[in-house]
């Protein structure tokens, strides 16, 4: 048995696109036994893949003193390799202890890979304009890169499948008709946001569907949306869990929305899409059932994760007509 951790916290897109690294690790390692830290709010869609063995919780609440226990905990594992995918100073604590010199010394540490986050380009982006990340760029593949050094090249195309509690189809499936169109118009931050006035219009151009919104509490504007045509959308915004969600994308006919982590779910599902990409550099999807509607603007990409204030009268978001998405989504899937 071959024993592997994988450092990542969060964010949930994150650890979506970090997930496609267990389909190289089994095709190279078929006795392997992945562990999996985490913050406790990310455990339990993290559990549902079932060739994870361990999902270590970190709770943010319980500050050094939780991360130096589970630090040790760890390090009781004796794990063969260590992939940081997170790096950061929580991660930088974790393998302070387990890759200690000492250990090195004695050859007790575990292989070590890390993803690095290209902070000089970053800068570069950011700062001063000057893009020279690849165009575009692909999360999936940043987080596959780090693990050829150990000789992990080849990678699945095919949808993985989740182990969801058996409960959910009885309770949430209803939701999901053959011509149900799953929205996802929250965003963490606003900037990548495509405006509410959009998502209206898109329902009033697709008559023949219904629409089912995904988003979280805080986020009342789906009502808003809703009223475009309430007979035809149900909002479940803040009604449900992250994994309970990630179900409802999974038995989805069509996603459609911006950079999100729901987003990265249905291209890990293969579930057909679209995704309004705005200012955000790394967020596009890799599957081929995932189609891309943007505008060509030269000051794209501006910013990480869409914080923020847009230079231009318009943002790149408000420039995406709901016409073009209305035109994809038939193309992607004509009622049935």
């Amino acid at each position: 048995m071959t024993k592997f951790l994988i450092i990542r916290f969060s964010s949930i897109g994150d650890i979506i696109q970090c997930m496609s690294v267990i389909d190289g690790i089994m095709h190279h390692f078929p006795d392997a036994e992945i562990h999996w830290i985490a913050r406790e709010e990310m455990a339990p869609f993290l559990r549902a893949e079932r060739r994870i063995h361990t999902v270590w919780e970190f709770d943010r609440k319980s500050g050094a003193r939780g991360l130096l226990r589970v630090a040790r905990a760890l390090e009781a594992e004796r794990f063969d390799y260590l992939y940081d995918a997170h790096s950061n100073i929580r991660s930088n604590i974790l393998k302070a202890i387990l890759l200690s010199p000492l250990k090195e010394l004695l050859h007790t540490a575990p292989r070590y890979a890390l993803r690095r986050k290209k902070r000089w380009k970053r800068f570069l982006l950011f700062s001063l304009g000057i893009n020279t990340f690849e165009k575009p760029f692909k999360g999936i593949e940043s987080y596959r890169e780090p693990l050829r050094k150990w000789g992990i090249t080849r990678f699945d195309t095919a949808p993985v499948e989740w182990q969801f509690p058996p409960d959910l189809p009885g309770r949430l499936g209803a939701h999901v008709q053959p011509n149900t169109i799953t929205l996802v118009p929250s965003a963490n931050w606003k900037m990548k946001r495509w405006p509410v006035a959009c998502w209206q219009e898109l329902i009033r151009l697709l008559p023949e569907y219904r629409f089912l919104l995904l988003a979280g509490p805080t986020d009342t504007f789906c009502e808003e949306i809703r009223a475009a045509a309430p007979e035809r959308v149900v909002n479940l915004a803040g009604k449900n869990t992250l994994l309970e969600s990630c179900y409802l994308v999974k038995i989805s006919r069509m996603v459609i929305s911006a950079d999100t982590g729901l987003l990265h779910v249905a291209d890990l599902f293969r579930v057909p899409g679209i995704a309004l990409m705005g200012p955000t550099a790394f967020g596009f999807p890799t599957g081929p059932r995932i189609r891309v509607v943007e505008v060509d603007l030269p000051c794209r990409p501006c910013t990480k994760d869409g914080r923020g204030k847009c230079k231009r009268p318009r943002t790149c978001m408000e420039e995406i007509a709901p016409e073009t998405v209305a035109e994809q989504a038939r193309l992607i899937g004509p009622v049935p």
